[in-house]
């Protein structure tokens, strides 16, 4: 019996010439990936968060580890899956094309590495985020990381070894309104603030005086 010739898949080639792959948008090659080609699972891809846990009004880097060679470019999701209509930013290496996604909020970068810096994180940025990676032969590994919120106080003690005086907290330079995230202790020596838009310690002054004369409080802060 005759056996009939089999034309191979143009989507599915092995190899792709890699000036052409530089005029062709990742997107558009990600929803014929989408389409035709199963991803793979979860591979040796994986995703750190730096710092562990994101403080709200900070920067945080999602940094990849352990990516593989011969690779064609990068697609960053929301969530725990590879979602179209999630998709953050896609990175193309060789031409170093950057193409926004459907839910990119201007403060997101995109790195040569494929990892993802947040500008002046906010609560809604915790969460999963799934990281795509496209390699030449068109074929893909994934790595999934999450970014906590960093829910731990921040606690500002006031320091002096005169006992007899009175204790006043300052925020840039300004008395400090307490607000009701903020408590202080009974002798005023110690404030304590949430997690959310709490500053930066050097921007909490206490000072601490008497009948006679005032001055500057030494800070000490856990945060």
């Amino acid at each position: 019996m005759k056996k009939l010739a089999q034309n191979p898949v143009p989507h599915l080639s092995n190899s792709i010439d890699e000036s052409k792959c530089s005029l062709i948008s990742l997107s558009s090659l990600l929803v014929s990936l989408l389409t035709f080609w199963n991803p793979s699972t979860t591979g040796p891809v994986s995703i750190e968060s730096v710092p562990t846990n994101a403080a709200e009004g900070k920067d945080v880097l999602l940094v990849v580890h352990n990516l593989p060679g011969n690779l064609l470019g990068y697609v960053w999701y929301k969530g725990d899956r590879v979602e179209p209509k999630l998709q953050i930013v896609s990175y193309i290496i060789n031409t170093s094309e950057i193409t926004p996604g459907t839910v990119y909020s201007g403060r997101e970068k995109i790195y040569a590495d494929g990892s993802l810096l947040f500008h002046n994180a906010t609560p809604g940025d915790t969460g999963y985020y799934t990281l795509q990676v496209i390699k030449k032969t068109l074929l893909t590994e994934v790595g999934t990381g999450q970014l906590h919120e960093n829910k731990d106080p921040m606690v500002l003690t006031c320091f002096t070894n005169n006992t007899r005086i009175s204790i006043q907290w300052f925020f840039n330079d300004q008395s400090l309104l307490l607000t009701e995230r903020m408590k202080l202790s009974q002798d005023n020596s110690t404030l304590t603030i949430d997690s959310h838009r709490r500053g930066n310690t050097w921007d909490y002054q206490c000072e601490f005086s008497n009948l006679i004369s005032s001055s500057k409080g030494y800070l000490l802060s856990w945060m």
